[in-house]
């Protein structure tokens, strides 16, 4: 009989989504409680999705021994003083995006959690996109050939209505603008088909609202395995779309446009020649739909702790991702390149707060 795991969710607003991934996988997973210091939402949330009980008490939370797993849902600034609870009273962790403000605490985090028996998942879901997932299966298969360049477009909308809430567009309490909170998906995609980034050039600014991060960026990027790519995120954008696009020897992969699933199907696989295209079709054919999304990387958190594996994703992948945060705003305020990786000795690697 499948072991079943016990969360208690910190959040009522993305953690909403989080409550939908676990009742995908009641099997796996139960949630005996929540707790928010937003009542009414919690409550309605609890209600909702049918959580055993809800709480405003942080402390009680920690102190039960009935949970395995703590969900940090929320605002930045909370994620890493909460994670750090959670390990220390011997629960593992899922964590959402932005992970931490700095690489310094993503490093403090690795050594905390090397001291324990306890597993710590930061929160890729797009990465379980099925189109994703088969340019990952013609990697795999060498059928993609070297890589040349990757572009992606993350070009949402955000009024001001969206900054109504309190902590958002505040550097303290956000820890950055659309290229931490919006991008940092797609950018996750790159590092999560090419690996480590090798130096980042940024331009950044603030066009859209009246706030104090940034909205619009772009990036060139060099990555480590020699490839290249150009990236672009605003929140100005009327029509929302993502786009990525990756071009190597032998085809190019192309996601869907859809702003907030564009690791899902249909994606295209367009190859140089008849022949290879066949084998490139012959591949697809094969790929097995599985769940995606927050529900596919949940279902192998519970597999990984279950069975004592590793993670599905890593604070080495959150690090890529925040490498690549820190050399973009180290770029757009020094106006030159910066190299990765970020080193204790770099000037934002214990924050990149101005």
């Amino acid at each position: 009989m499948t072991r079943k795991l016990r969360v208690g969710v910190i959040g009522a607003g993305i953690a909403q989504r989080h409550l939908a991934g676990y009742n995908w996988n009641k099997d796996l997973f139960e949630v005996p409680v929540l707790c928010s210091l937003d009542e009414d939402r919690g409550r309605k949330a609890v209600s909702e999705f049918g959580v055993g009980a809800f709480t405003n008490d942080v402390d009680t939370l920690f102190a039960r021994d009935d949970i395995d797993i703590i969900d940090v849902s929320t605002p930045p600034d909370s994620h890493f003083e909460l994670s750090k609870r959670a390990i220390e009273a011997g629960k593992h962790v899922i964590c959402e995006k932005p992970l931490f403000g700095s690489i310094a605490d993503v490093d403090r985090m690795v050594e905390i959690v090397s001291k324990t028996d306890r597993k710590f998942m930061p929160i890729f879901q797009y990465r379980y996109g099925s189109g994703l997932q088969k340019l990952k299966r013609l990697i795999a298969l060498g059928l993609t050939g070297k890589p040349f360049l990757t572009t992606i477009e993350t070009h949402w909308w955000r009024g001001p209505a969206y900054y109504d809430v309190p902590w958002r567009g505040k550097w303290a309490s956000e820890l950055g603008g659309g290229l931490l909170g919006h991008a940092i998906h797609a950018h996750d995609m790159l590092n999560y088909v090419h690996g480590a980034c090798a130096e980042v050039f940024a331009y950044g600014e603030t066009l859209v609202n009246r706030i104090e991060v940034e909205d619009t960026m772009a990036l060139s990027v060099k990555m480590a395995n020699g490839s290249l790519a150009a990236l672009s995120m605003t929140l100005g954008s009327r029509k929302e779309i993502s786009r990525l696009r990756f071009c190597f020897a032998d085809m190019v992969a192309e996601s869907i446009l859809e702003p907030y699933t564009m690791g899902r199907d249909p994606w295209v696989f367009t190859a140089g020649d008849p022949d290879h295209q066949a084998k490139i079709d012959s591949a697809l054919a094969q790929y097995e739909v599985a769940e995606d999304g927050y529900t596919r990387q949940f279902e192998l958190f519970h597999d990984a702790i279950v069975n004592d594996g590793e993670p599905p994703v890593t604070l080495e992948d959150a690090r890529n991702s925040l490498e690549l945060v820190t050399a973009a705003y180290y770029s757009q305020r020094t106006g030159q390149p910066t190299q990765l990786p970020i080193t204790p000795d770099h000037p934002l690697y214990t924050s990149w707060l101005p």
